[in-house]
């Protein structure tokens, strides 16, 4: 179903180490998630690093896991996810062995300082992938992606516009969330190579 997709992912992980795809997905797809993130009660405030940490001056989004026994709309973007971990792994030999994702809120002012996805340190992080949920944005309405290289140079300043999706190298591009001016809808996602632990 998604095999065109997915080799358009790994060419530009292979090419550029990352790659911007508009209208990635099914739109009621995007829709439907939107519409589950918006109805949801159990987000709670995000932490930093593996300590789980807060600090309101780097980051002030709140979270909530998708679950493989959540809602339909859940177990088809996970399916989605799951296929490209199986094509990655057989394109680039990551060994990746799991996928795990959240919906992201932020709220009017939010923001998440300039960071790596990978966590010092540790290699468990490999490649990233962010989901935008939201309909009727503008640039009015702030909150854009905003890619830089390791030599801190600006690569790309997205728009978190209704599904589009963005995949890159989580060791290799630090990134960064401006101000948004309303709530902004996403689903953060990390192709991991560690086991699962219980």
């Amino acid at each position: 179903m998604y095999e065109t997709l997915y080799e358009k992912i790994v060419d530009g992980l292979v090419n550029d180490g990352y790659i911007v795809l508009d209208n990635a997905l099914d739109a009621s797809l995007a829709k439907e998630l939107l519409r589950e993130a918006k109805s949801r009660n159990d987000f709670k405030k995000a932490g930093i690093s593996t300590k789980g940490s807060r600090d309101e001056n780097r980051r002030r989004d709140k979270i909530c896991w998708l679950d493989e026994a959540g809602s339909k709309a859940q177990q088809e973007y996970l399916e989605f996810a799951n296929g490209l971990r199986e094509h990655i792994n057989r394109a680039l030999f990551m060994g990746i062995k799991r996928y795990e994702a959240h919906f992201a809120k932020y709220e009017a002012g939010d923001f998440y300082e300039k960071h790596l996805d990978a966590f010092k340190n540790s290699k468990n992080r490999v490649v990233t992938t962010v989901f935008y949920l939201n309909d009727s944005w503008s640039e009015a309405d702030g909150g854009e992606l905003v890619i830089y290289d390791k030599d801190d140079r600006k690569l790309r300043e997205l728009l978190p516009l209704q599904n589009r999706l963005v995949v890159f190298l989580s060791e290799a591009f630090p990134h960064e969330v401006l101000p948004a001016k309303k709530e902004r809808y996403s689903i953060a996602g990390w192709f991991r190579v560690d086991e699962v632990f219980v």
